[in-house]
C-alpha cells in the first residue's frame, strides 16, 4: 500500500487578516486544511509543515524571527509533525523535505496551504517531477489578488487558474469533502 503524507505549506500568521500580507478566503481554506490535518493525525500518517522565512529583515513578510512567520494556531505542529524552515518558493529547494519524505518512505502527497499560484504552484509541480502522486486540496489553499500588466486579477481567479493548470498535469484536484470521503472509505 502507498504511503502517503500531508504537507501543509506556508499556512503562518502573516496569511491572515491581522497580518502583513493578508490572502483572500485564507481563514476558511485554513479550516478545510484543519479537517484534513485531522483526519491524518486519526489514521496516523505522516504531517509535515512547511514554513517560510525570507532571509532579510526587510521582507515584505515572514521576516526572520517574526511573529508574522510563526505557523498558524489553527495547525500547530504536534511533537512527530516535522517543520521545514525555507527560503524559496519550491519548499524542495535547499531543504530536507525530500530527505524526510524519503525516510518515510512516502510515496504520495496531498498538499495544502498558501499561496496557491507560488508555493503551492512550485512544490506540486517539483513533487510531479521527483515522481510522487499528487493532490492538491483546492479550497484548502488560498491567495489574493494579482496584478499584470496594467489588470487587476481577482484572487478566485489567479486561484482557479492555477488549480486548473496543476489539474491539467501535475495532481488531482479535489475538495476537502471529497477527499475526506474518500480517505474514510480507504480507511
Amino acid at each position: 500500500m502507498a504511503k502517503q503524507a500531508l504537507i501543509l505549506i506556508d499556512i503562518q500568521n502573516d496569511y491572515f487578516p491581522h497580518g502583513k500580507w493578508p490572502l483572500d478566503g485564507v481563514e476558511a481554506a485554513a479550516d478545510k486544511a484543519v479537517q484534513v490535518l485531522q483526519a491524518f493525525r486519526q489514521a496516523g500518517d505522516a504531517v509535515i509543515h512547511v514554513r517560510h522565512e525570507f532571509t532579510s529583515e526587510d521582507a515584505p513578510f515572514f521576516t526572520p524571527g517574526s511573529e508574522g512567520a510563526h505557523l498558524h494556531s489553527k495547525v500547530l505542529n504536534e511533537a512527530n509533525e516535522p517543520v521545514v524552515l525555507k527560503h524559496f518558493v519550491n519548499a524542495f529547494r535547499e531543504t530536507n523535505l525530500q530527505a524526510l519524505l524519503e525516510q518515510r518512505s512516502i510515496t504520495e502527497l496531498v498538499v495544502v496551504g498558501s499561496m496557491s499560484h507560488m508555493c503551492i504552484d512550485a512544490v506540486v509541480r517539483a513533487a510531479a517531477d521527483l515522481g510522487y502522486t499528487v493532490t492538491v486540496i483546492h479550497d484548502a489553499c488560498a491567495t489574493r489578488d494579482q496584478e499584470f500588466n496594467g489588470q487587476l486579477i481577482p484572487a478566485a481567479q489567479v486561484h482557479g487558474a492555477y488549480m486548473a493548470s496543476l489539474a491539467f498535469g501535475y495532481a488531482s484536484v479535489v475538495s476537502a469533502g471529497e477527499y475526506l470521503k474518500a480517505h474514510a472509505a480507504a480507511a
